[in-house]
């Protein structure tokens, strides 16, 4: 029994999917964590090194998972037991779907917060971050906002939801960025800020540098979690997965570099340290902001950009998991949609209360870190890179060349002279890489 085309459905358009998958990439990822990662790490520098990472880690990753979901027209689990019938393989498919359910639950936890960042910034509200999400009479009715706005997009469908709210949101999300970079790069002392964002001083360049790069560039593209290969499966055959792929990765990766023009001008303005660490747009913006003429404003916009960008992610995390119950279950996607909805609820009232609710959830034992923070490392970083390792691997050496060629062939008619290049990083450059970041990402859990 298989779902019907209702309730599977497929992107109208090949501008509906880029716009679609593109959200599913950018989020707080490219505009929170995007820069103060970079001001950790050397500003220019590292953006370099992360632009090629991009290149020649993420987009192989998203060829392979995009090219794997149109083939099977299948959910994550369900498309590996197709191209290998009763294996193992599907476990891979599992591992993605339960990562998208963790990292929906923590994930809606600082989305909502970001929501509650718009009234409270507007109102002159002077609380700090910490004292501001230390009340679970806040974190939780926000945790809970956040996932309803997410479900009343999904349960419209793949056109009438997804599709429909992605050409909304992004192109708001781009106006609303470029409002505020012209407003950044516009103040005092804003061209120190360009300078250290856009010039770089290759001697900065460490190990740790490239590793930052490395991890940067893989999990802000929201690969290996089958979200690329459920967004994938509503494609048609006459869609170029390349190209698509190709745009999906500009896109966010542009999403990025915009976020480095609105921060590090904003900084060197205030005069403040580009290495301020994660606390950086919660703790150090607003101060910035309220610097500025009309500065509420001003900083009200940018946290409804957060918002929005955060918005276009969880949608793509909740139709992972709606797409398996619909596939693989075959639960109407109404009610897949609410139903897990509420396991994500549950799932992130830990998160939401370890922000200063409960004392020993925020700082668990033996991990030495909050357990929003513990959610992060494990599903946002080491789930999403063994999902992507195994995702390479089995593109490179399981599926059968001559087919997985056949496939990204259909509307790409040139794509058999670059498979031998595609299938190398897949095969090699992308698993090494990934286990190197996935070493140094055990490796500093155990020193810390």
């Amino acid at each position: 029994m298989s779902s019907s085309p209702s309730e599977r459905g497929e992107w109208s358009s090949k501008t509906g999917f880029i716009l679609a998958a593109a959200g599913s990439a950018i989020g707080l990822g490219n505009i929170w964590r995007f820069p103060y990662t970079a001001g950790e790490n050397g500003g220019a520098a590292f953006l370099f090194l992360y632009l090629l990472c991009i290149l020649f880690i993420g987009l192989p990753v998203m060829i392979a998972e995009l090219s794997i979901g149109r083939h099977t027209r299948k959910d994550p689990v369900g498309a590996f037991d197709a191209i290998r019938p009763g294996s193992a393989w599907r476990l891979v498919g599992f591992i993605g779907v339960f990562t998208g359910l963790c990292i929906l639950a923590y994930y809606c936890v600082i989305a909502g917060v970001t929501v509650g960042y718009i009234a409270k910034t507007l109102s002159g509200n002077t609380t700090s971050f910490t004292d501001y999400t230390a009340s679970p009479m806040v974190t939780i009715p926000l945790l809970l906002l956040f996932i309803v706005i997410t479900v009343l997009v999904v349960q419209g469908g793949v056109r009438n939801g997804i599709e429909r709210w992605a050409k909304i949101l992004m192109p708001v999300l781009f106006v609303l960025m470029i409002v505020l970079i012209i407003r950044s790069v516009t103040l005092e002392g804003a061209s120190r800020g360009l300078s250290f964002y856009l010039k770089p001083d290759f001697s900065k360049i460490t190990g740790k540098t490239f590793l930052a790069a490395l991890g940067q560039a893989f999990f802000s593209l929201s690969l290996g979690m089958g979200a690329m290969i459920t967004y994938g499966s509503y494609l048609s055959k006459r869609d170029n997965i390349v190209t698509s792929g190709i745009l999906v990765s500009f896109f966010d990766t542009l999403i990025a570099v915009m976020a480095g023009l609105i921060i590090f001008p904003a900084l060197f303005f205030a005069g403040k340290n580009p290495d301020a660490g994660p606390g950086l747009v919660f703790e150090v913006l607003p101060v910035i902001f309220a610097k500025l003429p009309g500065g509420a404003l001003i900083g009200a916009s940018f946290f409804l950009l957060l918002s929005v960008a955060a918005l276009t992610s969880t949608i793509s995390l909740l139709e992972v998991v709606t797409a398996y119950l619909v596939d693989e279950k075959h639960i109407l996607r109404r009610k897949a949609v609410w139903i897990v909805a509420a396991i994500a609820f549950i799932f992130g009232l830990p998160s939401a209360m370890s922000m200063g609710a409960v004392e020993w959830l925020g700082e668990l034992p033996l991990v030495g870190m909050s357990f929003f923070g513990f959610m992060d490392w494990l599903f946002g970083n080491v789930m999403l890179a063994v999902g992507a390792v195994f995702i390479s691997i089995f593109f490179g050496w399981i599926w059968k060349r001559a087919k997985s060629t056949a496939e990204i062939e259909q509307g790409c008619p040139n794509y058999g002279a670059w498979a031998p290049v595609i299938l190398f990083l897949l095969r090699f450059f992308c698993p090494i890489a990934i286990a190197i970041v996935l070493f140094f990402k055990f490796r500093e859990l155990i020193a810390g």
